[in-house]
């Protein structure tokens, strides 16, 4: 008599979801392309932590990069906004429903180019949100010119030199306000991973830099942003482990060489310093740190800058507990009395 082999039952994270519905449509980006990396350890980093897909808000501009949120979490809500304008849909986005995690993909010419008066007023405001930038120093959608992140004296496949000099977005948004701060490479798993759990828990703003190689315009030699290149001059600051707050949390490390720093719910990210005087909550160090970096040609990874006491500005708002979208008319829109009683107090 013929058995029937029942296949075994999908594993489920601790809200019980299986990674199946963290994923989302199939990739139309170049085969080998940095950005998949990325969306990947969203994927692995949102199924681990056990969030809620219908708890997150996915925003994007236009680009390469901005085509990344369709590759994951299906289930969450999304808007694909304007060229360098995704800054202003978060913030009504975030002010209409705090109670929703915001997670922003951006590009280097998205964010650095056109968008860069949004990019600067969202880092001074702390938003409560992620904002990954896909870094890959060129503009992939219109054939692979140089973005205002490439370095002075890289070059195109054409061999064009670019003469001009990059923003670090690093050091402008600590110097704005953003209160997490981190550059990491597509290509390094760990880091990038644990990097991401710790941005979930960050109430406030979070600014990532994920240099995210272009195969197709910018992954040959002479490029500073192709695989090789990173592979060789990737300078670490800290390794980064992360607790969550629904985890026993234990001492596995020798005194004085490891920071922990608590952040709002509970959760501990630890950075174990790979130079010994850095101290990632000193936003003067941090700046001064990228800036010598960059004079002595290293591009460093890691956390430059967490401060997870900083007011947020629905803090500073003083909004209602309760979403300001779901509040009935009656809150929200006064009524001719209370109009008469505000009149009549200033006649």
């Amino acid at each position: 008599m013929a058995t029937t082999t029942v296949p075994p039952a999908p594993k489920v994270n601790r809200i019980g979801l299986p990674v199946l519905d963290y994923r989302g449509g199939k990739t139309t980006l170049c085969a080998g392309c940095g950005h998949n990396a990325i969306s990947e350890r969203i994927i692995d980093a949102m199924y681990e932590l056990g969030l809620k897909p219908e708890s997150i808000m996915k925003l994007s501009g236009i680009g390469c990069s901005s085509k990344s949120p369709a590759y994951f979490l299906s289930r969450a809500h999304s808007f694909n906004s304007v060229h360098g304008r995704m800054p202003s849909v978060a913030t009504g986005a975030m002010l209409a429903n705090k109670n929703m995690l915001a997670l922003g993909v951006s590009g280097d010419g998205d964010t650095a180019s056109i968008g860069m008066g949004q990019f600067v007023h969202l880092m001074r405001r702390n938003l409560p949100m992620i904002y990954i930038i896909e870094d890959n120093g060129v503009y992939g959608l219109t054939k692979g010119q140089f973005s205002a992140t490439a370095d002075i004296g890289s070059t195109l496949k054409t061999g064009v030199i670019n003469d001009l000099p990059p923003i670090d977005t690093c050091s402008l948004a600590i110097q704005l306000g953003a209160t997490f701060v981190g550059r990491s490479f597509s290509g390094d798993k760990p880091q990038l991973n644990a990097m991401l759990k710790a941005a979930f828990s960050h109430k406030g703003t979070v600014m990532l830099d994920v240099i995210s190689p272009c195969v197709t315009f910018n992954d040959h030699i002479g490029s500073t942003k192709s695989y090789k290149f990173m592979q060789e001059h990737d300078e670490p600051i800290n390794e980064i482990g992360f607790v969550p707050s629904y985890e026993e949390i234990d001492v596995d490390y020798e005194p004085g060489t490891t920071i922990d720093v608590r952040m709002h719910d509970g959760a501990q990210l630890r950075l174990k310093k790979l130079r010994e005087d850095y101290n990632p909550t000193d936003k003067v160090q941090a700046v001064k740190m990228l800036m010598e970096a960059h004079q002595n040609g290293e591009v460093l990874t890691g956390v430059f800058y967490v401060n997870p006491e900083a007011p947020t500005i629905i803090d500073q708002l003083n909004l209602v507990d309760d979403a300001l979208a779901t509040l009935p008319q009656e809150r929200t829109r006064p009524g001719k009395d209370v109009l008469d009683k505000l009149m009549a107090a200033h006649m």
